[in-house]
This record gives C-alpha cells, structure tokens and sequence, in this order.
C-alpha cells in the first residue's frame, strides 16, 4: 500500500534526480536567462553578445506561409556557412521573442527544425550568430489562422 509519506518520499528523489540531470526546464534556460526572456531581436541578440543583425541569402528559415494551429507551428533554420556558433529562431511577436538556440560545432550540420507556438501572425527570424560575433538572418511572415497560445 503507497502511504502518502512514501509518495512523497519518492517524488523528492525523482525531483532530486531529476535536478542532477539537469532534466528540468528552468535550469536550462538560466544559462541565459536574459536571451530567453528578451521581447524582440535587438534585446536577445544584446543578451548574448552578437553583433547588429544583418540580412544574408546564406541563412534558411523554414516555415509555412499559413500555420493552420498555431499551437504546433514547425519552424527550421539552416546555413551552409562556416563558423557557425549558434543557430536562433524567433517570433518576433510572442511574450518571449527567442523560441529556440542551438550551440554548435563545425561538426554539427547547421540545420535545425522544432515546433513552436505562436499566438497570432507575426515575422520569423533564424539568426546565425557566426563565431567572430556577426549576426546574420532570414525571415519570413507566417500568418496564423488559429493562435496556439491560449486565443
């Protein structure tokens, strides 16, 4: 028979676990927590460092013209550059601007895919942050027929 003290006895192990494995949300983002909670392109690219964007034909964002749901919206970034430090994708009108950023290698293929919700219609950005600081983007509009963060 499960007592309650037994439950909870083995959730703090779980949570302690967990913790150890560094499996829980909120630490991995507090390795920049400022990018993460930055509202537009400017303050992210600000809070980790890079330069002032600009536009380049060797960065890719994937995206459709229309998201259906805004709740599941499947976003990409690629580039055939070298020297690549990190791959970011934004939405420039969500609470939080910067959905996702990959660290990598010149072993890693830079090119990257996720889902993501958006709210309403807005300008996406894939930003390659290039290991001299430079900071080099695509976008592209996504209108979004039904918002996916609780609308």
């Amino acid at each position: 028979m499960q007592t309650r003290r037994k439950t909870l006895k083995q959730s703090a192990l779980v949570a302690g676990l967990l913790a150890g494995t560094g499996l829980f949300p909120q630490y991995a983002l507090a390795f920049n927590a400022p990018a993460f909670e930055a509202k537009s392109l400017a303050e992210v690219l600000k809070a980790i460092g890079a330069g002032a964007p600009q536009a380049s034909k060797d960065v890719t964002i994937t995206a459709p013209d229309i998201a259906e749901n805004g709740a599941v919206v499947p976003l990409g970034a690629s580039t055939t550059l070298a020297g690549v430090k990190q791959l970011l994708l934004l939405v420039e009108k969500n609470p939080s601007a910067l959905i996702a950023m990959f660290n990598l290698s010149d072993s890693v293929d830079a090119n990257l895919s996720t889902r993501a919700k958006m709210g309403q219609s807005s300008d996406v950005y894939a930003v390659a942050i290039m290991n001299d600081g430079k900071a080099l983007f695509a976008k592209k509009e996504v209108k979004v027929t039904l918002g996916g963060c609780g609308g």
